[in-house]
């Protein structure tokens, strides 16, 4: 990485709905020379550098880039100290850019959400390493925020049993916007999501890898709340947060989710399974619900609990403190507004860490296993609606 005059950032995709809140938040430091929105939208590249010029030293650079384009990567990243990636999705995307910062020897932070690239981009750590570059892969909200909430959790504890994370679907939440929900359409976010509640996903059973279907309820018991039920998904978390913070039985990532919509999903699931439905279908239904998936779903709601007392963004470990059983919950208590804020910022918050020096391990890594998690919950406090004072106002630890 050059000197703190010379820094050069591409955010790459930076015009999109995630990339545009980590452009925001990279653009006020006073320690770059340029940011490059590097987009394949060239006029909202356009605008977003108009909007953002001149609130930190960078000059900000609007580039047009097709992020497929394995070539232009390469020319874009070749003089770049650090990339963040928010294209997707991922399962599509993630490992070739990731390989085009390796070749360039560029530092990179992204928001991967796929647990099957998740794996692809961990077995790249040799090469990044090799090239001496720093790569922090899924530093999101969830993975991400979610991995930082496991690590508060974790370090509270001797030995780790069960752990746990979980990310609100349609129950109420602090970082709830009602303006970004209203206005959502079919987006590489929605294909994501069909695609982790379709066929397979990855868990950690038994202190194992395992290959389950998606959607399996899971019963938990919050401290001092009390209990619900959440349905598996596929995503990083038990992928990667075994191997940073042992775990000796079961790991999963969950949603917290009405029964009825969960009973919808299971629908979609079952079409997208049996060839009745391509992922982008089943986006299209989430927006527009199918009747025939609605139908079916109407019997099932009955049979399936709901979030009961969880809350809605957690992390929740169980295992022994000073020789005694003990459960840990990390949740939170305040948010930037919306997902694709709280999505981007942490991204930022990661890149602020490593353009800091603060995490200088080569290779390839998951959050938890290179950041600061009270650098991190005290710097997203200030991003909060509203600015919150610092870790304590965003993150509540409940211990039972």
């Amino acid at each position: 990485m050059t000197d703190s005059t010379g820094r050069r950032v591409v955010a790459l995709g930076g015009a999109g709905a995630m990339g545009r809140p980590a452009v925001e938040v990279l653009a006020t430091r006073r320690d770059l020379a340029e940011l490059v929105i590097a987009d394949r939208d060239l006029a909202a590249a356009e605008r977003l550098a108009a909007l953002v010029a001149g609130t930190g030293t960078a000059s900000v650079v609007p580039v047009a880039v097709d992020a497929a384009d394995p070539v232009g990567l390469r020319d874009l990243f070749r003089d770049a100290d650090l990339v963040v990636n928010t294209t997707g999705p991922f399962f599509r995307l993630g490992v070739p850019v990731l390989r085009a910062a390796i070749d360039t020897r560029t530092h990179y932070a992204d928001i991967c959400d796929d647990w099957e690239p998740t794996l692809d981009m961990l077995a790249l750590d040799a090469e990044a390493r090799g090239a001496g570059v720093t790569a922090v892969i899924g530093a999101g909200a969830s993975p991400g925020t979610s991995n930082m909430l496991a690590a508060l959790a974790v370090r509270e504890l001797e030995s780790v049993d069960d752990l746990f994370t979980a990310w609100p679907v349609d129950v109420p939440f602090v970082g709830d916007d009602p303006a970004e929900d209203a206005t959502a359409d079919v987006s590489a976010a929605t294909v994501h999501w069909m695609q982790q509640l379709s066929g397979t996903i990855r868990i950690w059973s038994a202190g194992t890898p395992a290959v389950r279907p998606p959607l399996e309820a899971v019963t938990l018991d919050y401290p001092g709340l009390g209990k619900g039920t959440a349905y598996t998904v596929g995503h990083p978390e038990p992928v990667t947060l075994p191997a940073t913070l042992p775990v000796a039985g079961d790991s999963a990532c969950v949603m917290v989710v009405q029964s009825a919509t969960a009973a919808y999903l299971m629908a979609l699931r079952d079409d997208i399974d049996r060839g009745m439905l391509t992922l982008e279908q089943a986006a299209a239904a989430i927006e527009h619900p199918a009747a025939g998936s609605l139908v079916r779903s109407a019997l099932r709601r009955f049979s399936l609990r709901g979030p009961g007392a969880l809350p809605a963004f957690f992390a929740l470990a169980t295992g022994s403190r000073y020789g005694r059983p003990c459960t840990v919950g990390a949740r939170l208590i305040a948010s930037p507004r919306g997902m694709a804020r709280a999505t981007g910022i942490p991204l930022a918050l990661t890149a602020g860490q490593i353009l800091d020096g603060k995490v200088c391990d080569r290779g390839v890594h998951p959050p938890d296993a290179v950041l600061d998690p009270d650098r991190y919950f005290d710097e997203l406090a200030a991003h909060c609606d509203p600015p919150q004072g610092g870790r304590d106002d965003v993150v509540a630890v409940d211990r039972a």
